[in-house]
């Protein structure tokens, strides 16, 4: 959002107390009651109040204004205007990795017991599909400050979410992860298990030495599959165990179309959704330096397909890397580099598609081939 937010009432007071209009500002989730005096001196025309709470007649005395009032909606285990991205401890508060059935009553699991029960893809209430999508363009913007916030070279890790902890692919992608997050890449994936974690698991370890990533991959080893009852406790152990030598940022994007399966807990920040189309264009959207294919199926297709659309087309300006790690699996067993060299011909990004097979290739590749600018002709039938 390109005006100004305002998340907490010290914010709101200094803003006040230095004079400025609140004209186009934005007000998210905070209590104002008795503040309407101030609000009104401070002249709220344009504002958009999301969420807050206030009398009735604060409220009308805001509208008569010329302010824009989004009310608090009840009755839901989510904030539609949070504003900030989910943190680890509180999307799985009270987890007890001695009890892994605990984590059924995380709000995580609640919030995706609720989407299944207000009819998971397709909400059969209007307010209840207004919400979700309130609550997912809080978790855009909420990238869009992360992003701003920490101005480094995103790279995304793509890979099937079956991927087994035991799988030396796995522990390549840690490894691959851990170079970029200490080359300064900011590592963003889409939260979920398998290939996803071990991209989140490798910034975790940053830092830290290759004995330190063997004990712990060693550790999650013990419940390999996201299946596993213990899948989830283990990671709790590798992070009680293991924690950060420094605190190094990555960003998961995972959502509850898939909350059957947990989110893996090693990113900084999770921004998930409830609409997966949203979700996964934003995903390849974001990596503005490139994209790591891991071996996949499906879902990892789709976002090589994705980002080979962007590429193609340049609609976002840029074109930028894709390295497919595991030369056999992307050139036999899932033969699409093939077609994406055939698909790239005559057009200005076939030399960025990469193959690699180990860690180092992965990071060689990418930094040779940073973005280059490639604006489409601005043609338009109206034009």
């Amino acid at each position: 959002m390109p005006h100004p937010e305002i998340h907490d009432l010290d914010a709101l007071d200094r803003h006040l107390a230095s004079g400025q209009p609140l004209a186009d500002c934005i007000l998210q989730g905070l209590d104002l009651t008795g503040r309407v005096e101030a609000l009104r001196a401070a002249h709220a025309e344009g504002a958009v109040f999301l969420g807050c709470r206030m009398t009735p007649e604060e409220a009308l005395d805001l509208s008569a204004q010329g302010a824009v009032l989004f009310p608090a909606l009840p009755a839901l285990p989510y904030d539609p205007y949070r504003p900030h991205l989910y943190r680890v401890e509180e999307l799985f508060a009270g987890f007890d990795p001695a009890n892994p059935d605990s984590y059924c009553h995380t709000l995580d699991a609640v919030v995706y017991r609720h989407w299944q029960e207000t009819g998971a893809a397709q909400p059969a209430r209007l307010m209840e599909a207004l919400a979700r999508r309130l609550h997912d363009l809080s978790m855009s913007d909420g990238i869009e400050d992360l992003l701003a916030e920490q101005r480094k070279p995103v790279v995304a890790i793509m890979g099937g979410h079956s991927m087994r902890r035991d799988d030396p692919a796995y522990a390549t992608v840690v490894e691959a992860a851990t170079m970029l997050a200490e080359a300064g890449y900011l590592i963003t994936t889409g939260g979920g298990p398998g290939a996803m974690e071990a991209g989140h698991l490798g910034v975790w370890l940053a830092g830290r030495s290759a004995e330190d990533r063997k004990r712990a991959l060693a550790l999650l080893a013990e419940a390999p599959h996201y299946k596993d009852r213990r899948w989830l406790a283990q990671a709790f152990a590798v992070r009680a165990a293991l924690p950060p030598v420094h605190e190094v940022p990555s960003l998961g994007i995972p959502t509850w179309l898939y909350g059957h399966e947990p989110p893996n807990p090693f990113p900084s920040h999770t921004a998930k959704y409830f609409a997966n189309s949203v979700r996964e264009e934003g995903l390849v959207t974001v990596a503005d330096h490139g994209i790591v294919f891991a071996p996949g199926s499906a879902g990892t297709v789709q976002e090589i397909f994705q980002d080979a659309c962007q590429n193609h087309y340049a609609s976002t300006g840029f074109n930028t890397p894709m390295v497919f790690l595991d030369r056999t699996f992307w050139t036999e067993h899932l033969p699409v580099v093939d077609l994406m060299r055939r698909l790239a011909k005559d057009k200005p990004w076939p030399s960025f598609i990469g193959l690699a097979d180990t860690a180092a290739e992965v990071v060689d590749f990418l930094r040779a081939h940073p973005p280059v600018e490639n604006r489409s002709e601005a043609w338009s039938f109206c034009g």
